[in-house]
């Protein structure tokens, strides 16, 4: 099946069976079924043969799948058996630690550039990497071969980033501005927003318990649902 028919939900889904499946390297678990991967990561076997089924036959019936081999695979399909240049954007709090937990990571997707546009940061130091001026965006992602930009600016400039970053011949942003990035169809652009992710949880407090407002302005006594 060719990739662009593939949803975005199985892409997603595919870095955490690579983080699971990494762990269980790490335990020197040889082989796993999808019924195990099932009950850990709280997911329908059967989603799981087929996320992995659009990709090959990887398992073996009544063995399951040899963790390896699958893990392999994965890094094939998400093209991480090669190093993959990010720069980032933005050399605030947020962007000193994405690039403090970057550097630890071993994974082949690096941070190898970091941009600030206050005169102040430049020429500082994130790790080995000295901040550069946003001038030097575009000759650094040629010569480093960047594919992948991160932005950690504020949203009023977040837009002006991702143009330069186009600009500059990026093939996909990761975005942890506030703000809704316009860009060309053949650039991917995913939103981290944290914000509206934490925000929502308040939804789900109090176990159940909700509050009505009647029309007088008073509270009822809290009900249960």
């Amino acid at each position: 099946m060719k990739a662009e028919k593939i949803s975005e939900a199985v892409v997603r889904r595919l870095p955490v069976y690579l983080r699971h499946l990494t762990e269980l390297h790490k335990r020197e678990v040889m082989t796993v079924s999808s019924q195990e991967l099932g009950q850990k990561l709280d997911l329908n076997p059967a989603q799981i043969r087929k996320d992995l089924a659009y990709f090959g036959d990887f398992g073996r019936k009544g063995i399951g799948y040899d963790v390896s081999y699958l893990i392999e695979k994965i890094r094939h399909i998400l093209k991480l058996d090669r190093q993959i240049n990010v720069a980032l954007i933005g050399a605030g709090n947020l962007g000193h630690a994405l690039s403090n937990y970057n550097m630890y990571l071993k994974e082949s997707m690096k941070i190898v550039a970091v941009f600030d546009s206050y005169a102040p940061k430049i020429g500082t130091k994130i790790n080995m990497l000295t901040v550069q001026p946003i001038e030097e965006l575009k000759n650094t992602v040629a010569e480093k071969n960047i594919r992948v930009g991160i932005i950690t600016v504020p949203d009023s400039e977040a837009q002006r980033v991702a143009d330069q970053l186009i600009e500059a011949g990026v093939e996909a942003i990761l975005n942890f501005a506030p703000t809704v990035l316009k860009a060309p169809a053949e650039v991917r652009i995913h939103a981290a927003d944290f914000t509206t992710d934490l925000l929502s949880l308040a939804y789900y407090l109090d176990n159940g318990k909700e509050t009505e407002i009647h029309d007088d302005g008073k509270q009822p006594e809290q009900v249960d649902r």
